[in-house]
């Protein structure tokens, strides 16, 4: 085959026509017409602030009611617990930007926590959680 195709009511070889070819999509020509999704909640700094703050204010009363390093620590590792739960179903059902603002301040909150019973720990030789 030389690579004519006949058109309908083409008898024979004219000008040559390319087969006709239908692009994959693999390697796309160009910027599609517009986005084909839209986020419904995007990401604002406001809603980012918001989840820090409170976040900030949730991890510190539970921590407000340890006594020692081990409850402040165990209080933590459950208010934590909680507010990524929280985020969890945010990011899934409300703004997503309030959930990435809990995630940042409860993953902080964490560090903290963490660093304290290390410290402690070297202090006294003994591990504080148990």
């Amino acid at each position: 085959m030389s690579g004519w195709y006949a058109g309908p009511g083409e008898s024979g070889p004219g000008p040559a026509r390319l087969l006709p070819y239908t692009p994959s999509g693999l390697f796309p020509a160009g910027a599609p017409p517009r986005p084909s999704w839209r986020e419904p909640y995007r990401v604002t700094g406001g809603g980012v602030a918001a989840g820090a703050v409170v976040a900030f204010a949730w991890l510190l009363l539970f921590g407000l009611l340890g006594h020692d390093v081990p409850s402040y620590a165990w209080w933590t590792v459950l208010a934590g617990g909680l507010a990524w739960l929280a985020a969890g179903v945010l990011v899934r059902y409300g703004d997503r930007g309030v959930a990435t603002g809990i995630a940042i301040v409860t993953a902080g909150g964490w560090s903290i926590a963490a660093a304290v019973v290390a410290l402690r720990w070297a202090q006294s030789g003994d591990w504080p959680l148990w």
